[in-house]
């Protein structure tokens, strides 16, 4: 990974309805909540009313300007559940194995794989979650800009889905959360498959994505 890091500075967080995205991620009262690529973090201080002050939110991201911005907003928020670093995820997340409820990486898988980082951090994420714990993946829809990246490095819910297959990441949803942008729920494998059963699977991974991006079991599997 970069010292500065692919799209660092850039957030998307005013794009989407963070309302229908934290409703979707569960979290609760003292849930361990990882924030990836956080940027500034206006996700994690989002986050903080769902946690309370019973959970933590670990907010990551190697750009250290960003991280400053925020321990000075979490400082005067007093939201000592947040607990801003600067890290490479790339090489490690400085967690502890199945520490997260939910790890949330918004629109910054795309420069991962750009950068070649992708398979490293997702085995990352594979570890810290928990096992009942979800990954969440916000990615700009592939269709043409502005705003976002260019087409070329944008990525529909069935290449999300491919990158993350290889480490037992398992699709679990996806929905739209906005305009530009849909987000994709993950489970770690086996848990997925006790939770959905074998005959309820193919409804447990029902897409919800605006036409254009809905896709199948059945295209999935192929």
């Amino acid at each position: 990974m970069k010292d500065h890091p692919t799209g660092a500075g850039a957030s998307t967080f005013d794009l989407v309805d963070a309302g229908k995205l934290f409703q979707a991620l569960g979290l609760r009262a003292g849930s361990t909540f990882l924030d990836l690529a956080c940027g500034r973090g206006e996700y994690a201080l989002e986050a903080a009313d769902y946690v309370t002050a019973e959970g933590i939110i670990y907010a990551l991201d190697l750009w250290d300007q960003g991280i400053e911005t925020l321990k000075s907003e979490v400082r005067a928020r007093g939201l000592e559940q947040i607990r801003p670093k600067v890290a490479d995820i790339s090489k490690r997340i400085p967690l502890e194995d199945h520490a997260a409820n939910v790890c949330l990486i918004a629109s910054a898988l795309h420069d991962l794989l750009r950068d070649g980082d992708h398979d490293a951090v997702l085995q990352e994420i594979a570890r810290v979650l928990k096992p009942t714990g979800r990954l969440a993946v916000v990615e700009f829809k592939k269709m043409a800009g502005p705003p976002g990246p260019p087409m070329v490095v944008r990525l529909s819910p069935e290449e999300v889905e491919k990158l993350l297959r290889p480490h037992h990441l398992v699709l679990m949803r996806t929905m739209d959360i906005g305009q530009h942008h849909y987000l994709s729920l993950f489970q770690l494998e086996d848990n997925a498959e006790s939770e959905c059963g074998h005959n309820s699977q193919v409804r447990c991974r029902e897409s919800s994505v605006t036409p254009g991006y809905r896709y199948s079991a059945e295209q999935r599997r192929a």
